[in-house]
C-alpha cells in the first residue's frame, strides 16, 4: 500500500507486518509473522542434557559465533574433543560491538577507525533481546553477563514524513492517542447508528461504546476532539505547573485526514510486535559481552583464531577441513576430526568447496541474505535527553535511515553520546546506504538526521561509523532471508545430517536474524548430533 503524497517505496517485512498490526490487530499479525518465519515463540525449556557415553570423539566447529561457542561448551561439558576455527581474530561473530581505537575493514578495501570516546560503544549487529528469548537470557543469567532494560517504544519520540505537516516531525505520543482517537470515534459513529446490527447484540453494542469512549479518550457526545481528557493522552500544548500562572493549556489533535494521510500511524504497530514488547534487554556495556563471558567460559585454547575455510571434506570415518591464513593465505593447513558442525553464513558458504550431497548443497545456494546498513554517531552532548526528553526509545522516518535509536543507558548523566543514526533493514535504502563508502554513510545519516533534529545534530556531532552488512567479509549479509515458499522446499535439507556435517546457525531455525535462532539452532543441532554419536 502507498502512502498518499508519499513516494512509493519497497515494503520491507517489518513495515508489512507493522500495519497489518495497527489494521487488523495482534492476532492477525502474529499469524502474518509466523507464516514468514519472523516470530516463533522460543522453545527453550532449559539447559540441554547430552546424556550417554561420547566415545572419545572429536567435533572441528566452524566459527565462534554464538553458535558455535554455544555448540563448543555444551560438547566440551558432554566429554567431546572440540575444536574451533574463526575467520576473524575474536571470538562472537555478529555479536559485535565498536568501541574507540578499533578498526574495521570492508569489502573493497576501505578502512574505518573508531574514535569514540572512551566508554562509548556501537553495536553493528544485535543491539537488543526479547524479553520472550529465553536461551540467550538464560546463558546470560549462568554466565553471569549483566543486563539493563533496552528501551524500545518511547512515547516522546518523533515519528516523521517528509511529505506531511509540512516535513515537521510529530510525538509518538500525539501521533498514538490521536490516531486512536480518531478511529474511535469513527467507530462509534458506525456503533450508534446501528449499522454493526447482526454482528454484535444490543449489549454487545453499549459494552462497545463504552470502551470506544474509554480507550478513544471521546468525550460524552463519543466525539474526540480538544479536551482535558484527550491533552492527557497526547500531552499539553503547556504542562500543568505551579502557582497562580500553573493552569495547563490544552492542546488540539492533528486534523484526521491529514493524519490519515501521513501514514504515521504504520509506525505504531512496532512496540507491538510479539519480538519488540516490553521488556527488552540490553547488556551491559554493549552486545559482544555476552560473546566475551562465552569464550571465557569456554577456554581460549579451544578457538583458532584468524582461520578461513577453503574446502570442507568427509569420509565414512570423519571430516577434514582445509583452512588458511585470513590475511596472509599462503599454504592450507588441514584440521580432522569425526564430525563437522559448520555455522558459516551461508552467503559465505556457498562459495566454498564441501563434500555434501545435491539436496543439502541446494538448500545452501537457495537462501539470499538480507540487506542492512548501520550508522553509529557521537554527539558533544546528549541533546535529546537534555533538550527534547527522549530517554532511549526509537524515532522513526521514510528517509532513507529508517529510524534512530537513542541510547538506552547513562539516563541524566550529561556529557557525550552515540546514536544508532540509521538502520535501514532490507529495501532499497539498506543497498543504497551499504553501496556508499563508510564516510559517506555518516555524511548522509548526519544530513538526514537533521531532518528530525535540525540545531542539534549540524552543531552537536563529532564523528561516526558505519557498517553495511553486505561488505562484511566474513557474513556478507545480515541474516538469511527466508520465504514460506523457501522453507516447504529446502529448510529441511539445510538441518539435515550429512554424513558427518550438520549446520547450525540463525539460518537454520525460524527467527532468523536473533541470537535465540541461532542459540536454538545451535542446541537443536547438537542434540542429534550426540544422539547419532551415542546411538552408534
Amino acid at each position: 500500500m502507498r502512502e498518499a503524497n508519499a513516494p512509493e517505496s519497497p515494503r520491507t517485512r517489518r513495515d508489512l507486518l507493522a500495519m497489518i498490526g495497527t489494521v487488523a490487530g495482534a492476532a492477525v499479525m502474529y499469524e502474518a509473522m509466523t507464516s514468514l518465519g519472523h516470530a516463533a515463540q522460543s522453545t527453550y525449556r532449559g539447559p540441554i542434557r547430552l546424556e550417554g557415553d561420547a566415545r572419545g570423539a572429536s567435533v572441528l566447529i566452524l566459527g565462534a559465533g554464538l553458535t558455535g561457542l554455544v555448540a563448543a561448551i555444551e560438547l566440551r561439558k558432554a566429554g567431546y574433543k572440540v575444536e574451533v576455527l574463526e575467520y576473524q581474530n575474536r571470538a562472537g561473530g555478529r555479536c559485535w560491538t565498536i568501541r574507540g581505537g578499533d578498526t574495521y575493514t570492508e569489502l573493497g578495501g576501505a578502512t574505518q577507525r573508531c574514535a569514540f570516546d572512551r566508554g562509548l560503544y556501537f553495536n553493528p549487529g544485535p543491539w537488543r533481546i526479547p524479553y520472550n528469548h529465553s536461551a540467550i537470557l538464560d546463558y546470560c543469567r549462568r554466565y553471569g553477563v549483566a543486563l539493563e532494560p533496552f528501551v524500545q517504544v518511547n512515547h516522546n519520540a518523533w515519528l516523521h514524513n517528509t511529505h506531511a505537516f509540512g516535513g515537521k516531525p510529530q510525538r509518538f505520543r500525539e501521533v498514538q492517542a490521536d490516531f486512536i482517537g480518531h478511529t474511535s470515534e469513527l467507530l462509534a459513529k458506525v456503533a450508534r447508528q446501528d449499522r454493526l446490527d447482526g454482528e454484535v447484540t444490543r449489549d454487545d453494542r453499549e459494552a462497545l461504546l463504552a470502551a470506544l469512549q474509554r480507550w478513544g479518550a471521546l468525550d460524552r457526545d463519543y466525539a474526540y476532539r480538544e479536551s482535558l481528557l484527550t491533552s492527557e493522552r497526547r500531552g499539553f500544548a503547556r504542562d500543568p505547573g505551579g502557582g497562580p500562572d500553573g493552569a495547563p493549556k490544552l492542546a488540539g489533535p492533528l486534523d484526521m485526514r491529514e493524519l490519515m494521510r501521513s501514514g504515521l500511524w504504520r509506525y505504531l504497530a512496532n512496540g507491538m510486535l510479539y519480538e519488540f514488547q516490553t521488556t527488552m534487554f540490553q547488556p551491559v556495556g554493549g552486545m559482544d559481552m555476552i560473546a566475551q563471558a562465552l569464550f571465557h567460559a569456554l577456554g581460549p585454547e579451544v578457538v583458532r583464531f584468524g582461520r578461513k575455510v577453503t574446502e570442507i571434506g568427509q569420509s565414512e570415518s570423519g571430516v577434514t577441513v582445509a583452512h588458511v591464513d585470513a590475511r596472509q593465505g599462503g599454504e592450507p593447513l588441514t584440521s580432522g576430526a569425526d564430525w563437522c558442525l559448520c555455522t558459516i553464513p551461508l552467503t559465505v558458504l556457498s562459495q566454498t568447496k564441501m563434500a555434501v550431497g545435491p539436496r543439502m548443497r541446494a538448500a545452501i545456494d537457495a537462501i539470499s541474505y538480507d540487506a542492512s546498513a548501520k550508522v553509529g554517531l557521537q554527539f558533544r552532548r546528549r541533546f535529546w535527553e537534555e533538550d527534547e526528553a527522549i530517554f532511549g526509545g526509537v524515532s522513526y522516518t521514510d528517509l532513507p535511515i529508517s529510524q534512530i535509536s537513542y541510547p538506552s543507558s547513562g539516563f541524566l548523566s550529561g556529557g557525550k553520546g552515540v546514536l544508532l543514526g540509521a538502520y535501514p533493514y532490507g529495501g532499497v535504502h539498506a543497498y543504497e546506504l551499504t553501496a556508499l563508502p563508510p564516510e559517506e554513510r555518516v555524511r548522509r545519516a548526519v544530513e538526514w538526521g537533521a531532518q528530525l533534529h535540525p540545531r542539534q545534530y549540524r552543531e552537536e556531532f563529532e564523528t561516526g561509523i558505519s557498517v553495511g552488512w553486505h561488505r562484511v567479509p566474513w557474513a556478507l549479509g545480515c541474516a538469511g532471508h527466508w520465504t514460506g515458499a523457501l522453507r516447504d522446499e529446502h529448510y529441511a535439507d539445510l538441518c539435515a545430517m550429512d554424513g558427518r556435517l550438520l549446520l547450525a546457525g540463525e539460518h537454520a531455525s525460524h527467527l532468523p536474524a536473533w541470537q535465540e535462532g541461532a542459540i536454538l539452532s545451535s542446541l537443536d543441532a547438537v542434540s542429534r548430533l550426540h544422539r547419532r554419536v551415542v546411538g552408534g
